[in-house]
């Protein structure tokens, strides 16, 4: 791959009347309100009990703004919300205030930002939700959202082949200018993330809290990189903790925020199924990487395959699927920087006899200690050193039940 291909271009977001203020569409009213004002506004929805992100949506296409909607009467926000909705947003409580100055003050500090729906650099992949966040609180590159992306999602207890792949494709794709979103998770998230970051590419992380909080904790210097490099995103207000039901929340903006869904080692409850099928329903490309039909982790990439998403192999697979998908989305593709022909693949290193016969017995299905043994024929303490010379040689995994797994050279 030529690290050295140009970028594909930035998404040129619609250029607002007055700098940070609402759009040139809204009314005149409007238009000329100071973006500090206009960003309270949207706070104001985002905090009111009940109001959600489709109400929220519906007072900014009815009204024309959030700053209109606030200063409408109740029986004309009647017309839109519930009469207990409308009633508290007439009627803002005073204690909002104290979330929505911690907000504005969080969003002074150099490389944090409020974006919300009427800010030209809200990412206008998720401004087509039927449910797009009110505000996004966006730590390091805002311009990060405005450009192409693919998503990587998938197992936080993968293998290491698993780990290997995400990192690889994460690392190809990212050198070429597409960014790489995923959700800062343990596993296939944060392999992407750090692919992406090897390879001197930008990487966006999604994150289940508020984004004053790293989760899980043990991320925070991954997460620190991630805003170096992209940019940390949450709809959740500061100081919100990760709990069950936000996660979901925060995958339809992975799968929003995608051209395509690239699952990499999923059971079949995985989170990573709903990231792809929240994708599918957006009409985004989804693809998914077999594994072997033994392992627990290949059932749901085999679902999502059965369910119509694309087969994938290697970067050149996804390449092919980009191709439609970018058009889709109406950006540039004549010169796609990514090698469409596959890459040689590494020959084995050097192994002794033993170790020779053992992968040779292995086969591509994790077996058992005892199976190994029965099948190569080779003693137990042969074997036993066998076995950590192909560890060591990057070759063969031992899985969290005790069995042994034989992996793909790296290319």
């Amino acid at each position: 791959m030529n690290p050295t291909q140009p970028n594909l271009p930035l998404i040129e977001p619609t250029a607002p009347t007055t700098v940070g203020g609402c759009a040139e569409r809204l009314p005149a009213s409007c238009a000329a309100i100071p973006a500090l004002s206009c960003t309270r506004s949207w706070l104001t929805l985002s905090f009111t009990p009940d109001l959600g992100p489709v109400a929220a949506r519906l007072l900014h296409e009815h009204f024309g703004c959030a700053c209109a909607a606030l200063r409408a009467p109740e029986p004309a926000l009647r017309a839109v919300l519930p009469v207990a909705v409308a009633q508290a947003l007439a009627s803002p409580d005073p204690r909002l205030e104290t979330a929505i100055a911690q907000a504005l003050a969080w969003s002074q500090v150099p490389g944090q930002h409020l974006l919300t729906l009427a800010d030209p650099r809200y990412p206008p992949m998720i401004a087509a939700l039927p449910d797009p966040p009110p505000v996004l609180y966006v730590r390091g590159d805002p311009e990060a959202l405005n450009r192409p992306a693919i998503a990587l999602v998938g197992s936080r207890n993968a293998t290491r082949d698993g780990l290997d792949i995400a990192r690889s494709v994460a690392s190809a794709f990212a050198r070429t200018g597409i960014v790489i979103a995923s959700g800062l998770a343990a596993g296939i998230d944060s392999a992407a993330h750090r692919g992406a970051l090897a390879a001197g590419g930008l990487t966006i992380g999604f994150i289940g809290t508020g984004a004053d909080l790293i989760y899980p904790r043990a991320h925070h210097a991954l997460a620190e990189s991630v805003i170096a490099q992209g940019a940390l995103v949450s709809e959740f207000p500061l100081g919100s903790p990760a709990v069950a039901h936000h996660f979901p929340r925060r995958n339809r903006l992975i799968a929003a925020q995608a051209a395509a869904v690239i699952v990499v080692q999923a059971a079949r409850h995985s989170g990573s199924l709903i990231t792809a099928r929240l994708a599918a329903d957006l009409g985004r490309e989804v693809a998914a990487f077999p594994g072997s039909v033994h392992s627990a982790l290949s059932r749901g990439c085999h679902q999502l395959i059965r369910d119509g998403a694309a087969l994938v192999e290697d970067a050149a697979d996804i390449a092919a699927l980009l191709e439609s998908a970018f058009a889709r989305q109406g950006w540039q593709t004549k010169a796609l920087p990514v090698p469409l022909s596959r890459a040689p693949k590494a020959n084995l290193p050097a192994l002794s006899e033993s170790a020779s016969r053992l992968i040779a017995a292995l086969g591509w299905s994790p077996v058992t200690h005892d199976s190994l043994l029965q099948v190569s024929g080779l003693p137990g303490p042969q074997a036993a050193s066998a076995l950590i010379e192909l560890e060591l040689s990057g070759l063969v995994e031992r899985l969290i039940d005790g069995r042994f797994q034989r992996l793909g050279p790296a290319t």
